[in-house]
């Protein structure tokens, strides 16, 4: 028989994992089993070095289904997030994408769509390390202004937290209107809309609180 996992993975103590696996719920699928990390970087732990993350590669089968939110759960490291990809795939594990529904597979043996799967695997991979660079750059910056005029350099501080900040990204993503956005995650149009339109200003500002 076989079974559809959804990992979930957070970085900080302070976040949420339930927002995962309920988003995930709402996109339709139905989750046999769950397999998450907590406090666990996805820049310097590669997935199979995790505490939980290692289990999905004891646990799922050929013609077993993974779930992720989107492949920055798996990793922020290219290289990590690439080949995972790739070994579930050459195993017969379906991985899926709750965010824009991507599914990746090693169902075509067909060349072009071969490349272009791997392009856009690679593309997302590529993406999810440099959002994870341009955060660290961000900590770093309010590492150093705490060093000088605090209150002055970070700014007014964000109405949003980390958790709140995926989720609007998530539900940006996934095409909601900014008004239910906003009512969701319990901020402002104005916020959203500034998040929208900056979303590495959004987590420069995070980071500056130490947030």
């Amino acid at each position: 028989m076989t079974q559809t996992i959804l990992y979930a993975r957070v970085s900080t103590v302070d976040q949420n994992l339930d927002h995962q696996l309920s988003q995930a719920t709402a996109a339709g699928f139905v989750i046999d089993d769950v397999v998450s990390d907590h406090g666990v970087s996805g820049v310097s732990v590669p997935l199979a070095e995790r505490p939980n993350g290692r289990r999905l590669f004891d646990k799922l089968r050929r013609g077993d289904t993974l779930v992720v939110r989107w492949v920055d759960r798996l990793g922020r490291n290219y290289q990590d997030v690439t080949d995972t990809i790739r070994h579930f795939m050459r195993q017969g594990v379906v991985v899926k994408t709750v965010i824009n529904g991507l599914t990746f597979d090693g169902a075509t043996r067909d060349p072009m769509q071969e490349a272009v799967r791997d392009a856009l695997i690679a593309f997302m991979a590529a993406t999810a390390q440099a959002q994870a660079e341009a955060t660290k750059e961000a900590q770093k910056a309010g590492i150093a202004a705490a060093k000088g005029d605090r209150e002055r350099y970070r700014g007014k501080k964000p109405t949003y937290d980390r958790d709140g900040l995926d989720k609007v990204r998530d539900m940006l993503a996934t095409g909601s209107g900014t008004s239910e956005i906003a009512k969701v995650v319990g901020v402002s149009r104005q916020t959203v809309l500034r998040i929208k339109g900056d979303p590495a200003a959004a987590e420069a500002a995070l980071a500056r609180w130490g947030m």
